[in-house]
């Protein structure tokens, strides 16, 4: 079993920053990629960031490319996600997942697997 602990998710205006953070414990393939998604009401989940276990491979979904930064403490267990320039496309539920796959394809990265634990983060932007 795995357990996550979720801070930073709240509410905040259009143009505003948001740090997540996800602090894990439990049973988790340290040697895979790490990561979020998200999933608006109505939408399907979507794939925002992933990270490898070294830190040395990351990957962005387009929307949040050049605006959202992952990292992670290792010794802290901990998984965190920088949103700069938040805009009303970014409300959502964020989770953070572990056991992360990923594979490509013709439109680039996607997770072709992963866990997920907990009831996640919401983030709320204003326009």
């Amino acid at each position: 079993q795995v357990q996550l602990v979720y801070s930073g998710g709240g509410s905040v205006q259009a143009g505003g920053s948001l740090k997540l953070s996800c602090t894990y414990s439990g049973n988790i393939q340290t040697n895979y990629y790490m990561g979020w998604v998200r999933q608006a009401p109505g939408s399907e989940r979507e794939a925002v960031a992933a990270i490898s276990a070294d830190g040395g491979t990351i990957y962005y979904a387009d929307a949040v490319k050049g605006r959202f930064t992952i990292s992670q403490d290792v010794a802290k267990n901990t998984l965190y996600l920088q949103m700069d320039s938040l805009n009303s496309e970014d409300t959502a539920m964020y989770y953070c997942v572990t056991d992360v796959v990923v594979h490509f394809n013709g439109g680039g990265w996607y997770m072709a697997d992963f866990n997920s634990w907990g009831q996640g983060t919401q983030v709320t932007v204003s326009s």
